[in-house]
């Protein structure tokens, strides 16, 4: 890899380079802080994209540019204050583009944003807000004009993530599926009712929207007093139905375990963030939302988990390819929580839908 300081210098940055330093533990890119000698200079992130997953870096970037853009503007109408910490801002490299290649990896920089904090749980208060935040972040973006791309092309298509998981299964390249064969058979046994959102959309009753596609609870930055500033990590923000904003909040915000808890006792579906999340959602989310959105999130809940143990069993039969893993079963350890999940949240599935009517 190049020294990291050569790739910084191709940014047009303000200040002096005094440190770099790895940040966070995404699954994906890989991410550094920048820091800056002087105190009236930002700090800023450097990304290395994950050319593998990301393969049109082109259209990722003109769709972060095209969203940050739309928020910014919606902002300044609200006369929003402090707008530099609601909004990622891009900093160009050499060539005016908002990234650069060096031949073998793709990167970008954006400006940190100061105090400024993200969680991985959430109490009731944060998902209220967060529900609040990801349903104003749809509002906001429902009459973008400009047609955004697939960043990941059938991102969140249920059937072609049941494809994948049947054609690592008839190529069994490791010898993997006779050992999970239990969990094959749950999978398939709900198959059909969980496509349901691709069905609806051939029939014309369910739109696709600009959507986040990744609302993971530390996907959001809050301030000092715990109020949301913004939505990060924008890679996935495309054509989705709402499903993907609301269920897979759920997915990581209402699990009482970690995705990879390897002990299911720890994992179940915690109502109390359910209800929060909910109740903020709708608030920010309902002037725009159908009738058909609103009654089927108890299935957006319950297909979050249902699509990711379909994705990790797929990478876990294909030989961990995809996500990173800490040991050789870290894939097959994130497929039984999520599981775990779905079964809980199909068990509250009544309480959910009662408590939707209320909100209405």
């Amino acid at each position: 890899m190049k020294d990291l300081r050569t790739i910084v210098s191709k940014f047009e940055l303000t200040g002096t380079v005094e440190e770099i330093k790895p940040l966070g533990a995404g699954l994906i890119n890989d991410t550094y802080k920048v820091t800056t000698q002087e105190s009236d200079a930002p700090d800023y992130v450097l990304q290395r994209i994950n050319h593998a997953i990301f393969q049109n870096v082109e259209m990722l970037q003109g769709n972060i540019a095209a969203v940050t853009a739309h928020i910014r503007k919606k902002l300044e109408e609200k006369g929003e204050k402090e707008i530099e910490r609601k909004v990622l801002h891009f900093v160009p490299a050499e060539g005016g583009k908002t990234f650069w290649f060096d031949g073998e990896s793709y990167w970008r920089v954006m400006v940190f944003i100061p105090r400024a904090f993200t969680y991985e749980t959430v109490n009731p208060h944060y998902s209220e807000c967060a529900g609040e935040a990801f349903g104003q972040f749809q509002a906001m973006l429902a009459d973008l004009p400009q047609q955004l791309g697939e960043t990941i092309p059938d991102f969140h298509n249920m059937e072609f993530r049941l494809k994948q998981l049947r054609d690592a299964v008839e190529a069994d390249p490791v010898g993997r599926v006779k050992e999970v064969q239990d969990i094959l058979d749950a999978i398939e046994s709900r198959a059909e009712r969980m496509c349901m959102a691709e069905q609806l959309h051939r029939e014309g009753k369910l739109p696709k929207r600009v959507c986040h596609c990744d609302t993971k609870v530390n996907n959001m930055m809050f301030d000092e007093e715990g109020r949301v500033l913004c939505v990060i990590d924008l890679d996935t923000v495309m054509p989705s139905y709402i499903f993907s904003d609301y269920g897979d909040f759920l997915r990581t915000g209402a699990n009482t375990g970690a995705e990879d808890d390897a002990d299911l006792n720890n994992v179940n579906f915690n109502m109390e963030i359910f209800k929060a999340f909910t109740r903020g959602y709708l608030r920010s989310a309902k002037s725009f939302l159908l009738p058909i959105e609103i009654e089927n999130l108890p299935y957006a809940a319950a297909l979050f988990p249902y699509m990711q143990s379909v994705r990790f069993l797929a990478d876990y039969i294909n030989g961990d390819t995809y996500y990173k893993i800490k040991y050789p079963e870290h894939n097959l350890v994130r497929t039984k929580a999520q599981m775990k999940l779905l079964y809980s949240v199909e068990e509250h599935t009544p309480e959910m839908q009662a408590f939707i009517q209320e909100c209405l």
